[in-house]
């Protein structure tokens, strides 16, 4: 049996298979239990920040589950490195946190590492999770 031989566009498009196969190879799940629903009315809305620069702004990945004791929202495929999450128990369904006059959340809402901010979010740094691997976080909801 003779060896197989590559052509050079052959070999390019072989090493960039094997690229692709090990990248895709490194994506992991970060899954994320929400504890502290205050009904099993709505859902409870995510969302994946993957830097400070998009934090609260632009979201990398969005995931809603029917509300529960305990919500599971799964993030797929992600590269390992650092993000953070805000959620909230969007219990009335209209798709927004709703807030009082003064501005003062009236629904349920956490970020990941169970941050707080002062009179504000927390910052991405405070918030932030390295995922390295499948990973699985607790959030409470407040």
């Amino acid at each position: 049996m003779s060896p197989i031989r590559f052509s050079s566009l052959g070999r390019v498009v072989c090493i960039a298979a094997m690229t692709v196969a090990g990248a895709a190879a490194q994506a992991d799940d970060l899954t994320v239990e929400v504890l502290g629903a205050r009904s099993d009315k709505g859902t409870v809305d995510g969302a994946l920040y993957a830097d400070a620069a998009s934090w609260l702004k632009n979201s990398l990945q969005g995931e809603r589950q029917p509300a529960n004791a305990k919500t599971v929202l799964v993030y797929r495929n992600l590269q390992p490195g650092t993000y953070a999450l805000s959620l909230f128990h969007d219990e009335n369904g209209n798709g927004k946190l709703d807030s009082n006059i003064a501005g003062i959340p009236t629904e349920r809402y956490g970020f990941s590492r169970d941050a707080r901010g002062h009179m504000a979010a927390p910052s991405f740094a405070d918030a932030a999770v390295e995922l390295h691997g499948d990973t699985t976080i607790t959030i409470h909801l407040r």
